[in-house]
């Protein structure tokens, strides 16, 4: 097929309604969903997207008789547009983002658009530069196992837009992003969790960590005094930022270093909740999720049902039989002896750095793909105490070389997941752990870190 522009011609004009003309720059997930909720809003639909669409999601805005196109974007229908819902994948160093900005389009997010039309009903929002899709999956669990009618939502990979169109409830957990964040205007959370923030994504903040800082506490731009904020005290950076600010919502800290009035802390592998009055301790062996950082993931969630009025039974009995996520420190298989674990969606140092802090074997690491800034010595100390050999999987691997060569030997390069996984078996020894957790977006040689996941996972069946 030809790299040409494909308009898929609805019968009459697509910008002409009741609602106004909403332009829909980006056609994946979160795009469609907003195409499908804006449709039903009474507003005339576009969708252009500069890529090919999804076939099941040409499919979708087909039968909804919403016109779009693909493979390039037509300047014209662009610009005419009452407002744009772009996708959070689009930067704004984008061509098309320039000219919608110059003449000054309103700009919104997914997420936004979603807000407007939820009704009454309760969100429940968690964000951070890592373990944001463990913990909004953590309190789905959590308010599923209470028996509420919710739904999860936003970057997870579910359209928050799509959900309100199609299936509304009267909650929605959602993990959302600073690239959601950027072009919020009213969206409001209930009960906010800020989880951490760490330097990730500076390519798209000016290489300024000030920016990413800012975008990530966008959360709170219409905070309310019946809201509430989840935070971890023990992030210097979280902190940092909030003497610098007054907020009306209620504070609710959770933190492994001090114990505050409300809020969570483990101190002793115990977990201590105090919230609006209510007092528990639990053992932190009773948690499915393990690990330090999973043990902040876990208190989060739990302060968050508490606050939702969730009973403390069933809490306690939600963490206890969660399963992990795909894709986030998945137990893949155990190969004579070896154990295989898949942490495709480690796409930064930190979450890398989390991952080899709960490792308590010997570990052969995969790392490598697209570099998103790294700084490596974040995970140096680690990588000494615990890291017998490096796997290298990426087209380009130099960083990795140049920060490890004589601190770990062997680093060997490989370029493809099974390849890698080989590479890796033969390495290691009855008793170790084979961890890909790459530090690196996976665009170099796969479509999406879930499908570098996928095929890690594979390749470890076929060895």
């Amino acid at each position: 097929m030809n790299e040409t522009k494909n308009i898929n011609a609805v019968t009459g004009s697509p910008f002409r309604g009741r609602g106004g003309r909403l332009l829909i720059l980006g056609g994946g997930e979160s795009g469609v969903g907003a195409a499908l909720l804006g449709k039903q809003k009474g507003y005339d639909v576009f969708l252009s997207d500069a890529g090919y669409l999804n076939e099941r999601y040409k499919t979708e805005l087909s039968e909804n008789n919403i016109a779009f196109e693909e493979c390039g974007h037509t300047a014209e229908k662009i610009l005419s547009a009452d407002e744009i819902v772009k996708s959070p994948g689009i930067p704004e160093k984008n061509e098309m983002v320039k000219a919608i900005r110059d003449k000054q389009i309103p700009v919104i997010s997914e997420i936004e658009l979603a807000y407007r039309f939820k009704g009454d009903a309760k969100i429940i929002a968690v964000t951070g530069s890592n373990g944001k899709s463990t913990t909004t999956s953590l309190i789905y669990h959590i308010c599923k196992t209470a028996g509420l009618d919710c739904a999860l939502v936003g970057n997870i990979g579910y359209s928050f837009a799509k959900q309100v169109a199609e299936h509304p409830k009267p909650l929605y957990v959602a993990e959302i992003s600073s690239f959601q964040l950027d072009d919020i205007k009213d969206f409001r959370a209930d009960v906010s969790v800020l989880l951490n923030i760490t330097e990730d994504h500076l390519d798209r903040y000016e290489y300024r960590f000030e920016n990413y800082i800012n975008s990530k506490f966008r959360i709170l731009l219409n905070a309310t005094g019946n809201d509430y904020f989840i935070y971890n005290a023990d992030d210097e950076v979280i902190t940092k930022k909030l003497q610098e600010i007054t907020l009306p919502t209620h504070l609710l800290p959770f933190s492994m270093n001090y114990e505050s009035n409300e809020g969570g802390y483990i101190n002793d592998n115990n977990m201590r909740l105090r919230i609006n009055n209510e007092r528990t301790t639990w053992s932190v062996y009773d948690f499915a999720l393990k690990g330090k950082h999973n043990q902040y993931n876990t208190m989060a969630s739990c302060i968050a049902a508490m606050v939702m009025g969730i009973r403390k039974e069933i809490i306690r009995m939600a963490v206890t039989d969660f399963q992990s996520l795909e894709h986030r420190m998945e137990k893949v298989a155990a190969v004579r002896g070896v154990e295989f674990i898949n942490d495709s969606k480690a796409t930064n140092v930190n979450s890398t750095w989390y991952a080899l802090e709960s490792m308590e074997k010997p570990v052969i690491l995969i790392l490598g793909g697209v570099d998103k800034g790294n700084d490596y010595s974040l995970i140096e100390d680690l990588v000494k105490e615990k890291v017998k050999a490096i796997v290298c999987m990426g087209l380009d691997n130099s960083k990795i070389h140049k920060a490890f060569d004589g601190l770990v030997s062997p680093i060997v390069d490989t370029a493809s997941a099974k390849d890698a996984v080989s590479a890796a078996f033969r390495l290691a020894g009855k008793g170790d752990v084979v961890l890909l957790s790459p530090a690196c977006a996976s665009f170099d040689l796969f479509s999406s870190y879930g499908d570098r996941g996928r095929q890690f996972k594979e390749a470890v069946r076929d060895l």
